[in-house]
């Protein structure tokens, strides 16, 4: 059995974000293998990045394996513009690779599997007894 590449997405504010980068920077928080690699602000932030659409895109990547742009385009039905934005956005979340060789581009996946670590209690939105939306 293939051995599976799994990220670790996390859900925080941009506030948290932030003050788990400073204790890092100051040497008060040494990440864990097993936190987060990759942090969304809202869940529907991550949903936006991970919907079916991407999904799908992320498979057809891993297991086809295209040697170009043009190929995933072929393979997906996808206009470039539209498929090009979209691996921007996953490449900037660190889900794909886009490597250049000579004057094409071959996407790979970078994972095989993402895990959710959601924290409901970490940024907790009630105040007092009413709920703050």
């Amino acid at each position: 059995m293939k051995e599976q590449h799994v990220v670790r997405v996390g859900i925080a504010s941009y506030e948290q974000q932030k003050a788990r980068l400073m204790a890092i920077a100051r040497g008060e928080h040494k990440p864990t293998a097993g936190e987060p690699k990759i942090w969304f602000s809202s869940m529907e932030s991550l949903a936006q990045v991970l919907s079916s659409k991407n999904q799908l895109l992320l498979e057809i990547i891993a297991v086809s394996k295209p040697a170009s742009i043009g190929d995933l385009e072929q393979l997906t039905g996808r206009r470039s513009s539209n498929l090009s934005r979209s691996l921007k956005t996953l490449e900037r979340y660190g889900l794909v690779s886009l490597h250049k060789k000579g004057k094409v581009v071959v996407p790979r996946s970078v994972y095989d599997r993402v895990e959710i670590d959601l924290d409901l209690l970490a940024g907790s939105r009630w105040e007092g007894e009413r709920r703050v939306m």
